[in-house]
């Protein structure tokens, strides 16, 4: 017969107790935070998980936040050569009437002073700022894309390329174009732009020389070609876009797993915890009766 000291008694007693009354108050620890673990030390496989959607979750606000801008600009740019093409139709309409021969120069006077408008417009756009107040077709330059001179020329100030962006997915977004990207084309096989051709255009139609009709003829295959040039960057545009599109929905997909991931990794689930915590109570609250009864048993008491 195997003897039961009472100091052993006791002390697997109180043990057990000690034991459930820690299991409890950290089931209640998890039910009041909703979060499984309270140290790295509960489950270290599960923690390391978590830091590293932690670090995921901090370069997904980068990424759309970059995605942000990235939208922005490109909008900028997409409204800016709907703009410009605009202008562009208007130049050939009015570059259609004065190469016509029965009007006067007072009347070709007025059609050059709205292409001097026009040019003046083109340019005011071109200098347009993006999101963050850089020169949004000056490339990666600082100051204005395009410099006006005294005679009321336009030429290309900007420099470099524009930045390009890291939305996510693998997926690298330059913000822009620049203004020869967008403006500069070649009609007959000679390098122009579009911003010379309208110039040029309003400064023979203004002084009413005797080939300004000659020159808006001419014009209107230049003013062709640019609008051509412009569709080009907005289909360039269109594209960014739609890459810009597939980043954000990507990020959402990603961030939708991570969230599944964490709940799974590190939230308490809540009615397998509950459940738990009640049957942990009830153990406990029976071995604490038991101990009680038993530990005030005298010798007669189990002699009976």
């Amino acid at each position: 017969m195997t003897g039961i000291s009472t100091h052993s008694f006791y002390e697997r007693s109180i043990g057990n107790m000690t034991s459930l009354r820690a299991r409890a108050e950290t089931l209640q620890t998890q039910i009041a935070t909703e979060q499984r673990l309270q140290r790295a030390s509960d489950d270290p496989v599960a923690a390391r998980q978590l830091r590293r959607l932690a670090a995921d979750d901090t370069m997904a606000a980068v990424y759309k936040n970059n995605a942000a801008v990235a939208a922005a600009d490109l909008g900028l740019a997409e409204d800016a050569i709907d703009q410009l093409s605009n202008l562009t139709i208007r130049a050939q309409e009015l570059a259609t009437q004065a190469a016509t021969g029965t009007i006067n120069d007072a009347q070709r006077k007025i059609i050059g002073d709205e292409l001097e408008q026009i040019h003046t417009s083109m340019v005011a756009i071109m200098n347009t700022r993006d999101s963050s107040g850089n020169p949004l077709f000056g490339g990666a330059a600082n100051g204005p894309a395009y410099a006006v001179a005294a005679d009321g020329s336009a030429s290309y100030a900007g420099s470099g390329q524009p930045a390009e962006l890291d939305v996510g997915g693998g997926i690298v977004i330059s913000r822009g174009l620049t203004g020869p990207d967008l403006l500069n084309y070649s009609v007959g096989g000679t390098p122009t732009d579009l911003l010379s051709v309208v110039r040029g255009l309003a400064v023979s139609v203004q002084a009413g020389a005797p080939g300004a009709a000659s020159d808006a003829r001419t014009a209107l295959d230049s003013l062709t070609a640019g609008l051509d040039t412009l569709s080009a960057g907005q289909a360039v545009i269109g594209a960014r876009q739609g890459r810009v599109e597939l980043a954000v929905t990507l990020a959402i997909d990603q961030a939708e797993a991570r969230a599944a991931d964490r709940i799974r990794l590190g939230e308490t689930d809540m009615p397998t915890a509950i459940a738990e915590l009640q049957e942990a109570m009830t153990i406990l609250e029976a071995s604490q009766a038991s101990f009680t009864k038993l530990s005030s048993l005298s010798l007669f008491d189990y002699l009976r």
